[in-house]
């Protein structure tokens, strides 16, 4: 067997514990799930674990070097990351206060807008937190008795999968919440929660240091 057992099954308990605390990515998720369905969250899950498979890629393959390099051009998206997600909850918590009718709002079917692949994308590149999440956390689960290759393939496999499976969680239950808060001050609450949520992503991508 490439990997221990015993070490395979704390991997997935550690890493499981830690998708589940609630981080940048989670707080898209959610936020993108309450204003236009449980899909358009799925689709940013799918978008954050395509930056992580990046970063966890490159750290499998020793490019921090490379990843250093584009340091720069991360810091430039990561701030254009956070101009826009401020925008977007500003734009959330402008509909907490408009005035509308009490009379249940009736949303419509989930929305696919563009770009909430990138979102999540680019919250989980530009995350610092990322490489040095590797570099810190797998070693402890490897058995230097074998083979380093075939572990990390299929630790990083194993933590993409988790990750899919327990952030869509997040999509599914926060697409459901949104049904509940459809009308009234529910909407109002709506609005309140993704734009707080939104502005918490900017506010976390914006305080994320390199090299941190």
């Amino acid at each position: 067997m490439p990997v221990d057992p015993e070490l395979y099954a704390a991997f997935i308990l550690a890493t499981a514990l830690l998708i589940l605390m609630p981080g940048p990515i989670v707080t898209l998720v959610i936020a993108n799930s309450l204003k236009h369905g449980a899909g358009t969250g799925i689709k940013t899950v799918i978008g954050a674990n395509s930056g992580t498979t990046v970063m966890l890629t490159a750290g499998a393959l020793g490019l921090t070097t490379v990843l250093a390099v584009a340091a720069d051009v991360f810091e430039w998206i990561r701030w254009a990351g956070v101009a826009y997600l401020v925008w977007l909850g500003a734009r959330e918590w402008r509909e907490v206060f408009r005035k509308r009718p009490e009379a249940v709002e009736q949303l419509p079917p989930d929305q696919k807008p563009k770009g909430v692949f990138w979102h999540g994308f680019v919250v989980a590149i530009t995350n610092p937190k990322t490489i040095f999440f590797f570099v810190a956390f797998f070693p402890q689960f490897i058995d230097p008795a074998r083979d380093a290759g075939p572990q990390v393939a299929i630790l990083c496999v194993t933590f993409m999968v988790l990750a899919f499976l327990l952030d869509g969680m997040y999509a599914i239950i926060a697409g459901r919440a949104r049904a509940w808060l459809a009308g009234g001050q529910r909407a109002r609450l709506r609005h309140g929660i993704t734009g707080t949520l939104l502005l918490g992503t900017g506010l976390g991508l914006a305080l994320a240091r390199r090299g941190s």
